[in-house]
């Protein structure tokens, strides 16, 4: 049955819980301004349509959703299904309008049946490789801005002809390349300069984030630079105007022929949300030490995509990194992401007019930094030196983000991994067949094992491959680690296929073992596994001295761990 979080977490809701959701709710509004500007802009939209987002769909999410501390609004995710969509001539925004509506019904849909852990089964390398690709496509389309490029259209270039800034990769970066000569040197320093300050701020302090000091400080600034000497800077004033309240309610075009052609952008939109909104939520439940439900997590997620476009919005989801500032401010409950939106109202309206001075070379390092960030390089380094069916579903999913269509990056992302699996399954079933369960005890080929184990000491065996389909089961069997428990073994002998999802789910459970004091000890691995757990870095993590091949020797370390302990 349907409840949101908030309705749990105002039970025995103290006048101090509102004091720490207030203090974080304010900190986390003023964070979101810079970054839902950003967002609406690097997305071909104006910037009052990332404020719309946030307001609305930040409150909703937090009102409707199943995490205790989520706080949503617009991401660099659908920057590039966005752009796609609304500089297309037949649907532009109110196009856009009409996906977003209709991805927040699949959304609630998906909640509604249950179905929060089918977005678990999408392969990791397919996560890791489009996320890389929004994060390149995302600096890409700011490059203009960080030079203070100033490219005349119609233009044509190797025979293309452009009437405005194109699209697609190659076609920005043809056009940057011609333009190269109206570069303003002005505009470079000061983004140069807000990049460097951004990536060095948290030497200084982590309390406050440096794209928020940088867009004060470059504004101010420039409107001392040009008053003194006359310097000029593109600002958001110069393209847009910032209204000082929220637009009257509209419903979007529900037609069947709009349906029909907005339909696959819907599903995308959704898969994206639902993708993006349990990753924050996962993340803070590890922050916070709580559980969130997914399925209620949907239908906030879907309800608040439904309201945003209503209001003039962009589609929503959760933000990992206004999530975690949330937290590291105070925030444990719904009422913080509520404030959040709140506080975020009160800005447009009392102070939108001094959002036009912000120079766009700023907000452009704003964008890079947030682009660098999201590419994920110490994941895309951890794959590539692991299996080549990996890499393989990795670059195929990122070339095709890049230069293609986010959706059928997924498409075919999901074909490519779906092939390599179903292909090693079928190797290794001619060498062993295996239960595609984790078993918690000690089992194995159907015979029991009378073993006496150490106190403070839990065996849970991996009965068969360890992929992106058998981690959730993973993950429940790792919760009912008690807190009397010193040391974990995962006993392998039956494991004979490890890949990138289980790599990163050894991972997850190391980082959670850690937290609580536990050292975990591998038994029986065989070569594949530990191939794979020597070429991503995994075996020197959990220390080549906890990793054995039989169970005796497991036992043994596990004793002289719990002893010590």
């Amino acid at each position: 049955m349907y409840k949101p979080e908030l309705l749990y977490s105002l039970k025995g809701y103290s006048l101090k819980k509102f004091s720490q959701d207030f203090i974080a709710g304010i900190i986390v509004g003023i964070v979101a301004l810079p970054l839902s500007i950003a967002f609406a802009i690097a997305s071909g939209c104006s910037p009052e349509t990332g404020l719309y987002t946030a307001i609305i769909a930040g409150f909703c999410i937090a009102a409707f959703g199943g995490t205790k501390v989520q706080i949503g609004g617009p991401t660099g995710a659908f920057t590039v299904i966005i752009y796609a969509i609304v500089n297309n001539p037949q649907l532009g925004f109110s196009g856009l309008a009409t996906a977003t509506v209709l991805a927040g019904i699949i959304l609630i849909l998906l909640g509604a049946f249950k179905l929060g852990g089918l977005v678990k089964f999408i392969p990791y390398t397919i996560v890791v490789g489009f996320t890389a690709g929004i994060a390149v496509t995302i600096a890409t389309g700011q490059i203009g801005d960080f030079l203070g490029l100033s490219p005349e259209f119609p233009m044509t270039v190797l025979g293309n002809e452009y009437t405005k800034m194109p699209g697609t990769f190659s076609g920005k970066i043809l056009v940057y390349a011609s333009s190269l000569s109206t570069i303003n040197w002005y505009s470079f320093i000061m983004a140069a300069v807000s990049l460097a300050t951004i990536f060095l701020w948290p030497k200084v302090t982590k309390k406050v984030p440096g794209s928020l000091i940088v867009i004060i400080l470059a504004t101010v600034i420039h409107i001392f630079l040009n008053k003194k000497f006359g310097l000029q800077t593109v600002l958001i004033g110069d393209r847009y105007k910032i209204p000082s309240g929220l637009p009257s309610p509209k419903l979007p075009a529900l037609d069947l022929l709009t349906i029909k052609t907005v339909f696959p952008t819907a599903v995308s939109i959704a898969v994206l949300a639902a993708i993006e909104s349990l990753l924050s939520a996962v993340v803070a439940d590890g922050m916070i030490g709580s559980k969130h439900d997914s399925n209620n997590e949907l239908i906030g997620q879907g309800i608040a995509n439904i309201f945003s476009p209503l209001f003039g919005g962009l589609p929503a989801t959760g933000a990992i990194a206004r999530t975690a500032t949330n937290i590291n401010n105070g925030g444990r409950t719904p009422v913080a992401g509520m404030v959040h939106a709140v506080v975020l109202l009160l800005i447009m309206v009392c102070f939108g007019k001094y959002v036009e001075y912000i120079p766009m070379a700023a907000l452009a390092a704003v964008l890079m930094q947030v682009a660098w960030n999201m590419a994920g390089i110490p994941a895309i380094r951890s794959l590539i030196k692991g299996q080549k069916s990996d890499i393989t579903v990795l670059a195929v999913t990122f070339l095709l983000t890049v230069f293609v269509d986010l959706t059928y990056a997924i498409g075919v992302g999901l074909m490519f991994a779906a092939f390599f699996f179903i292909k090693k399954m079928i190797d290794l079933s001619e060498v062993q067949s295996g239960s595609r369960t984790v078993v918690v005890g000690i089992k194995g080929n159907g015979s029991e094992e009378h073993i006496e184990l150490p106190k403070g000491v839990m065996v849970y065996e991996i009965d068969g491959p360890l992929f992106f389909g058998t981690v959730r089961k993973f993950e429940f069997a790792m919760e009912r680690a008690g807190a009397d428990v010193k040391a974990i073994i995962f006993r392998m002998r039956n494991t004979l296929y490890l890949d990138a999802g289980g790599i990163r789910a050894l991972t997850q459970a190391k980082a959670a073992c850690d937290r609580k004091g536990i050292q975990i000890i591998l038994s029986g691995i065989h070569t594949q596994p530990y191939m794979l757990c020597e070429k991503t870095g995994m075996a020197d993590k959990i220390g080549r001295e906890n990793i054995f091949d039989n169970i005796e020797a497991a036992l043994n370390r596990a004793k002289e761990v719990t002893e010590k302990k």
